[in-house]
Parts: structure tokens; sequence; C-alpha cells
């Protein structure tokens, strides 16, 4: 078990050291963040002030360097706009974003999962057409088409909500169903056949032979064989909590943490941009490993070889 563990936190490490290289060099190759906040007007001398200034003309390998030690004693930056630190930009806009993503994830779990199990319990019959139907249209529906579309509904035709903003709960209301319903339509997907490949085992067939009443086959061996995969997208879901907000609080006018990422991204405000990038790679791969711990536990198949890993 100290082995399985030891080989998830390298590869955990290993991937957000690869999440911030990759970060550091997309940004600094995409536009000089001096010209585009100093302005296009701005003098030449004023522009090379503000590089050497933030150790921009400095050579990338240097920046690089500093920048990964920065990050190895807790410094991720300040924020090139006004001077602040970028953890705390963050972390002021973490609670918004979670206000919508926690209720979401609630969501997903509540419809998702019990639609996928009702919908294999009763395969090929019109339910399950029925849920596989509204499960694909919620799935390839973009979440920034279905925000629209629930504004232009809910909130120009009807007046029932508001269109954006964060003044109360209500304002929550519409951005939390965008972002519920798409996970819900894959997860029913997911758990559905992760069920249906379950209640094909011969165990189950054996237990159905025996004469055990198949509500006690479903609950007793089905449904928990199914959880073991499930475990997987639902721990995905947990990790991208605060990445999945992205487009839905641009659309809502949401003040969370997405929209602080798409200002910071068009004003080339690295510090604030690497920050929340780090803050979702570290969020991911903490729910991924937590996944890992759980598969190892839930199967002792895994703990014998690292190759086992899924």
């Amino acid at each position: 078990m100290l082995r399985f563990f030891a080989t998830r936190l390298f590869r955990a490490a290993l991937t957000i050291a690869m999440v911030v290289t990759f970060a550091f060099l997309v940004l600094r190759l995409s536009g000089d963040p001096a010209q585009i906040i100093m302005g296009a007007d701005a003098p030449p001398e004023a522009v090379a002030a503000f590089r050497a200034a933030w150790g921009l003309d400095d050579p990338l390998w240097q920046q690089y360097f500093r920048y990964f030690g920065a990050i190895l004693n807790g410094d991720l930056g300040r924020s090139m706009r006004d001077g602040r630190d970028a953890i705390q930009l963050v972390a002021e806009r973490i609670p918004a974003t979670l206000a919508l993503t926690i209720p979401a994830l609630l969501i997903k779990l509540a419809i998702g999962i019990p639609a996928g199990i009702v919908a294999a319990l009763h395969r090929n019959s019109f339910l399950d057409r029925l849920v596989m139907a509204l499960a694909v249209a919620g799935f390839t529906v973009p979440s920034f088409v279905l925000g629209l579309l629930l504004v232009l509904v809910f909130a120009v035709q009807l007046g029932w909500l508001p269109s954006g903003g964060q003044e109360s709960w209500r304002h929550a209301i519409l951005p939390v169903i965008t972002l519920g319903v798409g996970g819900a339509a894959v997860l029913a997907r997911f758990t559905r056949s992760a069920m249906l490949e379950v209640l094909g085992q011969p165990y189950i067939r054996t237990a159905s032979a025996k004469g055990v009443p198949w509500r006690l086959v479903v609950t007793g061996h089905a449904l928990p064989n199914a959880a073991i995969p499930t475990v997987t997208i639902v721990g995905f879901m947990v990790g991208s909590l605060i990445a999945g907000a992205v487009v839905v609080e641009s659309v809502f006018s949401w003040p969370g943490v997405g929209r602080l990422l798409v200002v910071a991204v068009a004003n080339r405000d690295l510090a604030v941009v690497q920050c929340i990038l780090l803050v979702v790679a570290g969020t991911m791969v903490a729910s991924n490993l937590i996944v890992d711990l759980l598969y190892g536990a839930l199967d002792p198949r895994l703990r014998a070889s690292p190759k086992g890993a899924h």
C-alpha cells in the first residue's frame, strides 16, 4: 500500500510540474504582457521600464527558474495590474465559484446516478430510451448555449429570474442549472454503462439462479460493483469544480474564479493566470489522487501492482 501511495504521489507532483511549465511557456509566447498592460500608445521607455520592473527582459530560462523557485517557496507572484498578491485575488473569488459549483455537483449526483441506474434496470425500454435521449441532449448542448437559452426563456421572456450578477440567491439559479445539467447527463450515461456491465457478469446470473431476490441482487451485488468505476467520473467532477465554471461565470457575469481567469488572460496578467491554473491543477490532481486511493481500497488487485492502475 505504501508503494501504491508513493507512486500516485509522484505522478501527482509530476503532473503539477508539467502544468506549471506549460502555463509559463504558453503565456509568455502568446503576447507581450508589458505592451498589452501599458497600452499601444505607451512610450517605448515606459514599456521597457515595465519589463525591467517585472523581470520580463530576462532570458526565458531565468524567468522560468525564478518562477518555479518562487512557487516552491510559496510565492505565487503579484498581479501586474494592481500589485496585489495573485493568491489573494484568487482566494477572494473562490467562495463565489463554490457557491455555484457545489450545488451544481449535488444536482449532478442527485439526477445523474439514479437516472443511469433506472435506465440500466429497464434496458431497451421506453424509459431507457427517454433517459438516454435526454442525456445525449444535455451532453451535446454547450454550456454557454444552454445558459443563453435559459436567460432568454426565464429572464427575458418570462421575467422570473435575473439574467446575471450575484445580488441574491435567485441570481445563482440559472448558472447552477446550467452547470448541473451537462454533468448529470454525463453521469447518467456513465452510470448506465457501468451498471449494464456489472449486470452481465456471471456472478449476477448465479445469484439470480440461486433464488436471491432481484432487489437484493441489485443492491447487494450490482450497485457496489458499479460504484467502483463511477467513482472515477465523480472524482473528475469534484476536481473540475473551479475549472468547469469559466464559461458559465462569463455568461452570467458571476464574479468567481472563472470570470477572473478570462479577464486575466485578456490582460496578460501572468501571475493571476498562473495562480488560477495552479489552483485548478492542484484541485484536480488531489481529486484524482483520492480516487486512486479509493480504487486501491475498493479493489485490492490495484494495490498489488502499480501497473494495474487505471
